[in-house]
């Protein structure tokens, strides 16, 4: 399984008013404050900063990628200050940590201008009281659903071992699209969850990630599937799945607390305000620049909820599956991926061997054992490695002091730590003959191929394809990466405990990792 941390998805009745660092030191309220309030521009909206592109927004969708995780959240935390009518979110995870404490007041001041909030959040890993989540979902413009409820929400250990055991298929089917919509006009999809790890805010282990950022017409795409998801059976609204009594009344003071820890310049600090608060200037830059690429064309490719639901075993594919084999079969000179997880089967491995052998260069770069968060996957990437090789496909593993992980962190964060944090991989990417670019959230894995749901954008690009390549290329470099070979591979940097554990979680089947 991936590494499933959900911390809570809202705290108790949000009594969470400081903030601790890994090593213990508590972070406690400092007298003065910096509320969202004191940044805040009444006199500009979504809408407004998007006028001037107005001419290009029916007929073209802008894109931009977001490569590193500071910029990622500050564009995520402008667009829901300054919606207007409405905020989509759907998310396998939605921490709630710093990044998730503050993102979740975000939310709230949203709400209370009257923008109409959805969240859709897969019922895996959500660790919380039944009572907070229905105090967030009492705000009258709040909604929440929960996709696939019956194996964590609201169970004991015997219910959930009853789930598993009668429906070991039904439990394992998750929801692991990620979109933020805005307004019907701006989306961002990719591979980062809400946590602090995906925005390079962990003090210890952080992610290397990948987003892209649209604007216009190819957002009706990424509107639609929200849609059919929030819209199936299997989303199931958080009151339905309580009994009567646990009803929630919600009052104004609700939220004072989480506000408060907002407020705190020590969770929250002003120099990320600042930048949040400059963002349109950001955009405008971006866009005189050409990092804004107008796309006459683009493709959002998501499977259906409830993939593969009527199957037998835990085989099946998906609409995604099939969109990414048919890029790999129509390769011509190049192939280059990066995928957290590379857990291959004879169809894959058969896949890329034929793309090889009519001359194909393939490159894929997968997290090492030393910048793994999961070693069950690993060890099945690890079996089948030589063999990958065999094939003639190029493999690097990614370093957890990766020299680039330096320039993606918030300098503050930089500056504030004894010692940088490792970074692992978790990217899903794929660049083909250095024309087409794949971003999503997409795992080179049996589990993203036939139980999960999956979401990935693909984009006909030289301009943008060239942007995503350069960013792969300093990853494939040696101060980022290893480079395996029959007679080399970094498993030693990690301690003898660690490749034991590996090595014992080779009995798992593939099928679920």
């Amino acid at each position: 399984m991936l590494r499933y941390v959900l911390i809570s998805l809202l705290s108790s009745q949000f009594g969470l008013t400081s903030c601790s660092t890994d090593d213990g030191e508590q972070l406690v309220q400092s007298e003065s404050s910096t509320c969202f309030e004191d940044f805040h521009n009444d006199s500009i909206s979504l809408g407004r900063v998007l006028t001037k592109y107005e001419d290009k927004l029916n007929s073209l969708t802008g894109a931009h990628v977001l490569e590193d995780g500071s910029g990622a959240m500050i564009a995520r935390a402008w667009l829901t200050e300054y919606a207007e009518e409405t905020i989509d979110i759907q998310y396998f995870i939605f921490s709630l940590d710093n990044i998730g404490l503050i993102a979740t007041d975000y939310i709230v001041q949203a709400a209370e201008r009257g923008v109409k909030v959805r969240i859709l959040v897969d019922d895996i890993m959500i660790d919380a009281d039944v009572a907070d989540i229905l105090l967030f979902d009492a705000h009258p413009n709040i909604d929440v659903r929960i996709y696939n409820p019956g194996v964590n929400l609201g169970k004991n250990l015997l219910q959930k071992i009853k789930k598993l055991g009668l429906d070991f298929r039904g439990a394992n089917q998750r929801m692991h699209n990620k979109t933020f919509i805005v307004d019907g006009t701006v989306a961002i999809t990719g591979g980062r969850n809400i946590a602090d790890e995906y925005f390079d805010f962990d003090h210890t282990y952080n992610f290397r990630d990948r987003d892209i950022l649209l604007l216009g017409k190819g957002v009706k795409q990424i509107e639609k599937s929200f849609e059919e998801f929030w819209n199936d059976s299997l989303s199931v609204g958080i009151v339905e799945l309580v009994p009567p009594n646990n009803s929630v009344v919600y009052t104004k003071d609700a939220f004072d607390k989480l506000h408060a820890y907002a407020c705190d310049p020590l969770n929250f600090w002003p120099q990320i305000r600042t930048r949040i608060a400059t963002f349109p200037n950001h955009l405008e830059e971006l866009v005189k620049n050409g990092d804004v690429v107008w796309l006459d064309k683009l493709q959002f490719i998501s499977d259906d909820p409830g993939k593969n639901a009527s199957k037998s075993g835990l085989g099946g594919g998906g609409k995604t599956t099939d969109a990414l084999i048919s890029l790999v079969k129509n390769a011509r000179s190049s192939i280059d991926i990066q995928t957290p997880y590379l857990v291959t089967s004879d169809d894959s491995k058969n896949l890329f061997k034929q793309a090889v052998d009519r001359g194909v260069k393939v490159r894929i770069l997968t997290n090492s054992l030393a910048s793994t968060d999961n070693v069950e996957a690993f060890s099945s990437y690890q079996t089948d490695r030589k063999e990958l090789l065999r094939i003639g496909i190029e493999l690097y593993e990614f370093r957890p002091d990766a020299k680039s992980r330096m320039s993606s962190m918030t300098s503050e964060l930089v500056d504030s730590l004894l010692e940088p944090p490792i970074f692992g991989l978790h990217a899903k990417s794929m660049v083909i003959d250095n024309s087409t670019t794949v971003i999503g959230t997409f795992n080179l894995d049996p589990r993203s191929a036939n139980l999960n749901t999956e979401c990935i954008v693909i984009v006909e690009s030289d301009l943008l394809t060239l942007s995503v390549l350069d960013g792969m290329n300093k990853d494939f470099n040696p101060e980022n990466s290893w480079r395996v070979t029959d007679d080399y591979n970094p498993d030693f940097e990690v301690s003898k405990y660690k490749r034991i554990k590996t090595w014992t979680r080779k009995i798992i089947p593939k099928d679920i990792l």
